[in-house]
C-alpha cells in the first residue's frame, strides 16, 4: 500500500473504512428508536432518570474509550484498536434480545460504548491518515456521513420490525448481520495507516508536539478549549434528543412508526449533509461553520417543544440534523489542523472524550429536568445552553494563519 496521503490513491482503503463506519453507526441506531419503549413496556421502568441511564453509561464508557483508543492506536496500531473495538461489539445485539431486566440493557450499554470508542475512533484516525491535509474536511464529512446515515437506516428499520414484528428479538437480528461483517472485514481487509503518519511526520516542519496534551487540548489551547466545548454541548443535545425525543413525541400522540420516522430523520441529515459541509470548511475557514452550525442547533431545540404535529417535528429535526452535520466533521478536522501528526491519534482522543462525555451530561440533565418538571423544559433548556456554546466559539475561536502539518504553502483558517 502506498503511503503518500491522498483520497484519489487510497481510495480503495478508505471506502473500505466508510463502509465499515456504516456498520459501526449502525450499532448505535438499533437503540436509537424502541429503547425508551422497551423501557416502560418490558420492565415497566417510568422514571425519566431511570429510561436514560442506558444512555448515561453508555457515553461515560464510550468517552473513555475514546481515550485510550487514541493513546494506543499509536502505541499498538490503529487495526488493532478497530478489532478489539468490534469484539467487543459482538455481543450487544444478544444481550439487547434476550435481556431479562434492565441492568443487562445498561450492561449491553457499556458493551456498545466500548465499541463504539474504539472502532469509531480508529476508523476516523485512519481516515486522516489516508486523506493527508488537502481533503480532511471532505475525510471527516464522509466517515460521520456513513455512521450516521447508518444510525438514521437502522433507526428508522427497528422501529419499522418493531411495529410489525414487536420490541424484541427481531429488530435486533440487524445487529448480529453488521457486526460480523465489521469483524471480519476489519481482520481480513483492512491495512494498518502507521506508514502515512511516518510518511507525513519526516516531511512536516511543524515543531509543536507537546508533552501534556491532555492539558493542551482540554485547557490550555483557547481554540481546542473552545472545540472541546463545544463537541461536548453537540453530543449534549444528541444524549437528551436520543432519550428525551421518543418519549415526548409519544406524549405528543404520535404513533411508534411515526416517531421512527422523526427520530431517523435528525440522524440522515446530519449524515447525509456532512459530505458538503465537511468540504465546504475546507474552503470557509471552520469557525464560519462551527458557530452557525451550533446557531442552527439551539434554535431547532428551542423550536422543538413549540410545535404539536408530526409534519412540523419532521421539519424541525432536519433543521437539527443540518445544524448538527454543519459542526461534527469539522470539529475533528479543526483538531487535526491544530495538531503535529504524532499528536495527532491522542488529541482526537481527547477531543471525543470530551465530545461523547456529553452523552452522559445530556441524559442526565434531560432525565433529571424532565422528572422535576417535564420533558419539554429540559429540551427548551438544552437549546438555551446551545446558544450560550455558539457564543463561546464565536468568541473563543481565532483565526489562525500559521502553517499545518509543515506544508510550505499551506495556511489554515479556523
Amino acid at each position: 500500500m502506498n503511503s503518500t496521503p491522498g483520497l484519489r490513491q487510497n481510495w480503495k482503503q478508505f471506502s473500505l473504512l466508510v463502509l465499515i463506519n456504516a456498520f459501526v453507526g449502525g450499532m448505535v441506531g438499533l437503540e436509537r428508536t424502541i429503547l425508551p419503549e422497551i423501557a416502560e413496556t418490558d420492565f415497566g421502568i417510568a422514571a425519566k432518570t431511570a429510561i436514560f441511564s442506558f444512555i448515561v453509561v453508555f457515553g461515560i464508557t464510550k468517552a473513555l474509550a475514546n481515550y485510550f483508543a487514541g493513546r494506543f492506536a499509536q502505541k499498538f496500531g490503529r487495526k488493532k484498536m478497530l478489532i478489539v473495538g468490534w469484539l467487543f461489539g459482538i455481543p450487544v445485539p444478544f444481550v439487547l434480545m434476550f435481556a431479562p431486566d434492565w441492568n443487562w440493557i445498561v450492561f449491553a450499554n457499556i458493551l456498545l460504548g466500548i465499541n463504539q470508542g474504539l472502532s469509531w475512533s480508529a476508523n476516523v484516525i485512519m481516515k486522516i491518515d489516508l486523506a493527508g491535509e488537502k481533503d480532511r474536511g471532505l475525510a471527516m464529512g464522509l466517515n460521520e456521513f456513513s455512521g450516521y446515515l447508518a444510525v438514521a437506516i437502522v433507526a428508522f428499520l427497528t422501529g419499522w420490525i418493531a411495529s410489525e414484528y414487536g420490541l424484541r428479538p427481531y429488530p435486533f437480528y440487524v445487529g448480529v448481520i453488521m457486526a460480523g461483517l465489521g469483524l471480519l472485514m476489519s481482520i481480513f481487509l483492512v491495512k494498518d495507516t502507521a506508514p502515512f503518519v511516518e510518511h507525513e511526520s519526516k516531511g512536516s516542519k511543524d515543531t509543536r508536539i507537546k508533552k501534556n496534551l491532555f492539558w493542551e487540548v482540554s485547557f490550555r489551547d483557547s481554540n481546542l478549549r473552545a472545540i472541546s466545548q463545544g463537541g461536548m454541548i453537540t453530543n449534549f443535545t444528541d444524549g437528551l434528543a436520543w432519550g428525551a425525543f421518543p418519549i415526548f413525541l409519544a406524549s405528543a400522540g404520535l404513533k411508534l412508526t411515526e416517531i421512527g420516522i422523526v427520530v431517523a430523520i435528525y440522524p440522515a441529515f446530519w449524515g447525509i449533509l456532512q459530505i458538503a459541509t465537511g468540504k465546504l470548511s475546507d474552503y470557509t475557514g471552520r469557525k464560519k461553520m462551527l458557530w452557525s452550525g451550533m446557531l442552527v442547533q439551539a434554535l431547532s431545540l428551542i423550536a422543538f417543544p413549540m410545535v404539536d404535529n408530526f409534519f412540523a417535528f419532521a421539519i424541525i429535526s432536519a433543521l437539527l440534523g443540518t445544524g448538527t452535520a454543519m459542526v461534527y466533521p469539522t470539529f475533528l478536522a479543526a483538531v487535526a489542523d491544530l495538531t503535529h501528526p504524532e499528536d495527532r491519534a491522542e488529541s482526537i482522543g481527547i477531543y471525543r472524550l470530551w465530545r461523547d462525555a456529553g452523552y452522559a451530561f445530556g441524559a442526565i440533565f434531560s432525565g433529571v429536568i424532565a422528572d422535576m418538571f417535564d420533558i419539554s423544559l429540559a429540551i427548551t433548556l438544552t437549546g438555551y445552553l446551545t446558544l450560550l456554546s455558539t457564543l463561546w466559539l464565536y468568541v473563543g475561536l481565532k483565526k489562525l494563519n500559521t502553517p499545518v502539518n509543515g506544508s510550505k504553502n499551506s495556511s489554515k483558517k479556523i
